[in-house]
C-alpha cells in the first residue's frame, strides 16, 4: 500500500479552509476565544468597584474604565454571535476580535493607571491566542506589531499629558518586543499543532479506508470467515459461513462457537493447545460440504482470538476442473478440423474396406477399426459441446409442444418403442432457454435413463411440473438400479462414467448448459429405485403462447 503524501500546513488567513476539518477546528477556536474574552470583559467590568484601590484610578478614570469594559464586552457579544452565524468569514472575525482586544485593553491600560498597571500584559493571551488561530507568520505578526504600536502611542500619551515618566519607555518596549515573541511563538507551536492534526486525519481516513475495504472483501469472499475471542464467542462472520455452516449469524447477538458448530469448537479447543493442527480437511455436519480449517492467531492489545477459515474445497476443485476444461476446450476447437478430417478417412476407407472383405476375421478388425473412429469422432463432438455456453440465445420455448416431438425423435433414432417414455406434462408450460441448448441437455439426460433403464413399457418417466409460483421443474426418471451413494458426489464431474463405450462428458455438459440459461440440475434417488435427473428451470413464464 502507498504511503499518504505529507500533509501541507493551510494557510487560513490568505484563503478560505480548505477542508472540513479545518474549518469546524477553526470556527471552534474561534468559539472559544470568544469566551475567554467574554469572561475577562465580565471581570474587568469589576475591576472599578472591587479592586479600584489596586489601580491608580480617581473618580474620572474609574467611570471611564467601567465605560470602556462595558463597550468591550459588547462587542465582545457581537463577536460570538456572529461566530454562531457563522458569517463574515473566519479570517475576518479574527482580525475584528484582534483588533477589537487591542484597542479597548490600550483604552484599559491609560485609564487604569499606565503601563505599570500591567494591564497590557492582557495583550500577550489576545497574541498568542490569535495567532494559533491565525496559523499563518505574516497575520500574527501584523498584530504584534499593531499592539506595541498602541502600547507605545498610550505611553507617549500619557508622557504628553499626565504624570508618566519617560523612564518607563524601557518596560513599554520590553512588553512589545513580548508581543512579538509570543505571537512568533504561538505560530509555531500551531503550526506543528496543525500538522500533526492534519496527518491524524489523513491516518485516520487511510485506517477507515483500509477497514471498510477489509470489511467488504471478506464478506464478499465465497470461503468462510468467522472472528472469535478467546471465549470461543463469534465477532464477526461473512455470508459464506453461514452458507457452509448452515447457521443464519446475527449480529445483534453474541454466538458461541460451539452453539453454530461443536466440531469447529472441538477443532479451536485443540489448535489452542496445538498451534500446529489448523489444516485439517473434513466435511461439515450441516450443509455436507468438504472444507479445509484453518486458524489465524489474532494478538492485540486488549483481545486475543482467533480467525477462522472455512476453505470451500468443493468450490475451489471446480476452478481447477474449469481451468482444464477451458484449456482443453481451447486445444479441442484448434484441432478439432485436424482431428476428424483424418477420422472421416479412416472410417470411410474402412467400411470400403469392409463391403470387400470376405474373411471374417478381417470383418471383424475392421469393425473394431469402425467402433473406435465413431467413438473419438463422438469424444471431440461432446469436448466442443463445453464451449457452447457461452453462445445463448435464449428464447420463449413451450415445453408441452416440444417435448413429445423430442421424446418421438429419440426413440426412432436408438430404435426402441415410444411406449416405454411415459410422459406426464401440462398443457402449457413455458420456459426461456436456449433452443439447441435445450434439445442437448434432453439428449443426454433421455438417453443415460433409457440406457439404464429395463426398456419395459413405462421405465423412463418424463415429467413437467408448473406450480403457481412459475417455477418449473422437470424429472426424468428411470427404473434402473440408480446411482451407488459414494457415486453421487463426483456424478456432474468431466470425464467420469461407469460405461466402458461412454466419455464421461454428457452430465457436465448438461450442467454447464443449464447454468449458462439460469437452470439447475440436480440428482434425486427414485422413489421406487433408479434415477432421476431434476431441472429446476430459473427465467420461466406460465404463458398460453408457444415458443
Amino acid at each position: 500500500m502507498r504511503d499518504s503524501p505529507s500533509p501541507s500546513v493551510p494557510t487560513y488567513p490568505n484563503s478560505q479552509v480548505a477542508d472540513p476539518l479545518s474549518q469546524a477546528s477553526l470556527w471552534r477556536s474561534l468559539s472559544l476565544f470568544n469566551l475567554y474574552r467574554m469572561l475577562l470583559g465580565g471581570v474587568l467590568m469589576l475591576v472599578p468597584s472591587l479592586f479600584g484601590e489596586l489601580f491608580t484610578l480617581n473618580v474620572h478614570n474609574q467611570r471611564w474604565f467601567f465605560w470602556v469594559s462595558v463597550l468591550y464586552t459588547l462587542l465582545v457579544c457581537a463577536s460570538a454571535l456572529a461566530v454562531l452565524l457563522r458569517k463574515p468569514r473566519p479570517t475576518l472575525q479574527l482580525a475584528f476580535q484582534i483588533g477589537t482586544d487591542i484597542a479597548a485593553l490600550t483604552a484599559l491600560t491609560y485609564f487604569g493607571g499606565g503601563i505599570q498597571s500591567n494591564l497590557g500584559m492582557l495583550l500577550l493571551v489576545s497574541l498568542a491566542l490569535g495567532g494559533m488561530i491565525a496559523r499563518g507568520g505574516r497575520i500574527t505578526l501584523l498584530f504584534a506589531a499593531l499592539a506595541s504600536i498602541a502600547i507605545l502611542l498610550e505611553h507617549s500619551y500619557a508622557v504628553l499629558v499626565s504624570d508618566a515618566t519617560s523612564a518607563q519607555f524601557l518596560q513599554a518596549g520590553i512588553l512589545s518586543t513580548s508581543y512579538f515573541a509570543v505571537a512568533w511563538l504561538a505560530h509555531t507551536l500551531s503550526k506543528y499543532a496543525v500538522a500533526s492534526e492534519r496527518l491524524a486525519f489523513l491516518r485516520g481516513v487511510d485506517l477507515s479506508n483500509m477497514a471498510e475495504a477489509n470489511r467488504l472483501m471478506i464478506q464478499d469472499m465465497p470461503d468462510g470467515v468467522l472472528v472469535v475471542d478467546e471465549r470461543g464467542v463469534v465477532r464477526q462472520s461473512n455470508p459464506g459461513a453461514e452458507r457452509m455452516l448452515g447457521y443464519p449469524f446475527s449480529s445483534n447477538e453474541s454466538v458461541n462457537l460451539a452453539d453454530c458448530s461443536p466440531l469447529l469448537e472441538a477443532l479451536f479447543a485443540a489448535w489452542r493447545q496445538n498451534k500446529a493442527l489448523g489444516h485439517e480437511v473434513l466435511r461439515l455436519p450441516v450443509s455436507n460440504q468438504m472444507a479445509r480449517i484453518r486458524f489465524l492467531p489474532v494478538e492485540r492489545e486488549g483481545f486475543w482470538g482467533a480467525v477462522i477459515v472455512l476453505e470451500d474445497i468443493q468450490r475451489a476443485q471446480e476452478q481447477a476442473q474449469q481451468v482444464k476444461l477451458a484449456a482443453l476446450g481451447r486445444l479441442t476447437a484448434n484441432i478439432a478440423h485436424e482431428v476428424r478430417n483424418p477420422l472421416s478417412s479412416i472410417s470411410y476407407a474402412t467400411e470400403l474396406l469392409k463391403e470387400t472383405a470376405q474373411d471374417p476375421a478381417k470383418q471383424r478388425l475392421l469393425q473394431i477399426i469402425l467402433d473406435n473412429t465413431s467413438r473419438l469422432n463422438r469424444i471431440v463432438q461432446d469436448v466442443m459441446q463445453v464451449n457452447r455456453r457461452d453462445r445463448v440465445q435464449a428464447e420463449r420455448l413451450d415445453i408441452a409442444l416440444r417435448l413429445p416431438a423430442f421424446i418421438e425423435n429419440l426413440c426412432q433414432v436408438e430404435g426402441v418403442s415410444s411406449d416405454v417414455f411415459k410422459v406426464d406434462i401440462p398443457e402449457s408450460c413455458v420456459v426461456n432457454f436456449d433452443r439447441g441448448h435445450l434439445e442437448q441437455v434432453l439428449w443426454n439426460l433421455c438417453r443415460n435413463a433409457l440406457r439404464y433403464s429395463q426398456k419395459q413399457v413405462g421405465s423412463v418417466n418424463v415429467r413437467v411440473v408448473c406450480d403457481i409460483d412459475e417455477q418449473v421443474t422437470l424429472d426424468i426418471i428411470d427404473d434402473g438400479k440408480g446411482v451407488l451413494p459414494e457415486a453421487v458426489q463426483k456424478l456432474f464431474e468431466p470425464f467420469n462414467t461407469t460405461d466402458a463405450g461412454g466419455t464421461g462428458l454428457g452430465l457436465y455438459i448438461a450442467r454447464e448448459l443449464c447454468e449458462a440459461n439460469g437452470a439447475r440440475i440436480e440428482y434425486l434417488p427414485a422413489e421406487q429405485g433408479g434415477a432421476c435427473f431434476r431441472i429446476l428451470f430459473g427465467m420461466q413464464m406460465n404463458d398460453e403462447r408457444g415458443g
